[in-house]
């Protein structure tokens, strides 16, 4: 684990094979405050992430199909702010949001504000595969999902006990976020071909208005993927992501300038903090390298690399 100020980083050396990087949000993850019951879950949940994405790459897979595979898995996890788990906007509803983009092509499909589809991963890869466009919001976004097959839920698959607590602690308390948890989901991917795929989903901001989107669904912020550079997923302030372009920052330093993957990825946390944002980012590199940076507490996270074990951490200090 590398140290600088305020940010925790850890990163693979370059390697051949194929690498997946998950991430199930950053914020105050503390030890002694998470409860031992979400702790166990959550490190339950990263694990079956990643083993969904492995058992794709490891027979030849590919990244974008793993990337999508792993998200799916976190999406029905309401241990996560992302489909099931989903944060409530301030009239009480789940507004979700995902991007998915093939490093290969640069092609790319992203969803903002839909309310019926289970899994919005899958929805943003249908925009980039069944459609001319890159992105698609709100009604008419989910009427392209039930027009294409989607698989649809009520809002009450949506719906957890403990996202509608927290909304309504933050009504009577007049909190934004209480929590300061960003639970987006999140993974990227080099498969055996040497192609990089992300992908990202989230629920948002606790009490959100007026359909805002973060950068999770924001093409070059929270999602980015590109062979001669890298893919990255984002978790945190979206709105500091999104003037920062965290995604396409760190690709870029990558492939324009010939930093090593860690050191561009610190970089640009280093911007975002500077600019009063928090949270984390995972990446992976056309070299094959992997791994996570966040200024935040924790950050929810797990890597698996072809011949090697899975490795899921939570806190600042693992």
């Amino acid at each position: 684990m590398a140290t600088h100020p305020g940010i925790t980083s850890q990163w693979s050396a370059p390697a051949d094979g194929w690498t997946l990087v998950v991430h199930g949000g950053a914020g105050q993850i503390r030890r002694g405050v998470l409860d031992a019951d979400v702790d166990v879950a959550v490190r339950a949940a990263l694990n079956a992430a990643l083993a969904a994405g492995s058992a794709i790459l490891s027979t030849g897979g590919s990244a974008l199909d793993a990337v999508e595979a792993a998200v799916r898995v976190l999406e029905d996890d309401p241990h996560f702010n992302a489909g099931r788990g989903a944060v409530f906007t301030a009239e009480g509803v789940n507004e979700l949001d995902a991007a998915i983009m093939d490093g290969s092509n640069r092609d790319a499909g992203a969803v903002s504000a839909v309310t019926h589809s289970r899994h919005p991963v899958t929805l943003a890869r249908a925009v980039m595969e069944k459609s001319p466009h890159a992105m698609l919001t709100g009604a008419g976004a989910d009427r392209f999902g039930a027009e294409h097959g989607i698989d649809q839920a009520p809002p009450a698959w949506f719906h957890t006990d403990e996202r509608w607590r927290q909304y309504e602690e933050l009504r009577a308390g007049g909190r934004f976020d209480a929590d300061l948890k960003y639970g987006t989901v999140g993974a990227v991917a080099r498969d055996a071909e040497g192609h990089l795929a992300a992908a990202t989903s989230t629920g948002g901001l606790t009490g959100k208005r007026w359909n805002r989107i973060g950068d999770s669904p924001v093409i070059g912020a929270g999602t980015w993927a590109d062979d001669r550079g890298a893919a990255i997923s984002c978790t945190g302030s979206g709105e500091h992501f999104i003037r920062v372009g965290a995604g396409h920052e760190v690709s870029g330093r990558v492939r324009l300038a010939g930093e090593a993957l860690g050191s561009a990825a610190v970089a640009t946390i280093g911007e975002i903090g500077a600019l009063g944002g928090t949270g984390g980012i995972i990446a992976v590199g056309h070299d094959g390298a992997g791994g996570w940076c966040f200024n935040s507490a924790g950050m929810y996270r797990g890597r698996v690399a072809a011949g090697g074990e899975p490795q899921v951490a939570l806190y600042g200090d693992e």
